[in-house]
């Protein structure tokens, strides 16, 4: 697949991610706590997610063979000092704690969801959505030569 295909796809899979955590969080959520109703953001979960979690995994799929584009070997992912490796560690940084909030509220908080358990939720939203622009904004850093 040539580099360019890559970072279209990247972008794309970006695009619905974050595009659809910025709803989720700022025009789903407030109405979803002023009326405190679960059943409102799971009906969104379970829709996004049809699209959401393919666009993670070939945002997840496309960032690791644009990583290994750029450094082919991955011990060097990891080594201090050098920008590329820097923005791909950043980039890494933001998967982990995007996984890490994923897994707690799938298997923790969404089995228990309530009106009364809803900012709970609420904190895991607003932090994915944070992380999702951060992602954004290190692959832009990246692409524009900030780490170069």
């Amino acid at each position: 697949m040539s580099h360019s295909t890559l970072v279209i796809l990247h972008l794309l899979g970006a695009a619905v991610w974050t595009g659809g955590h910025i709803v989720l969080c700022l025009a789903v959520l407030p109405k979803v706590l002023k009326e405190r109703s679960p059943e409102r953001l799971l009906d969104f979960e379970s829709s996004y997610e049809k699209i959401g979690m393919p666009a993670l995994l070939t945002q997840v799929v496309t960032g690791f063979m644009l990583a290994y584009h750029w450094l082919p070997d991955p011990s060097l992912w990891f080594q201090s000092g050098n920008p590329i490796a820097q923005g791909i560690q950043y980039k890494l940084a933001f998967l982990g704690l995007t996984m890490a909030l994923a897994l707690d509220a799938r298997f923790r908080v969404i089995p228990k969801l309530s009106q009364h358990n809803l900012w709970d939720m609420a904190w895991h939203i607003i932090a994915v959505t944070v992380l999702s622009v951060g992602f954004l904004i290190a692959g832009a850093a990246f692409r524009l030569g900030l780490w170069l």
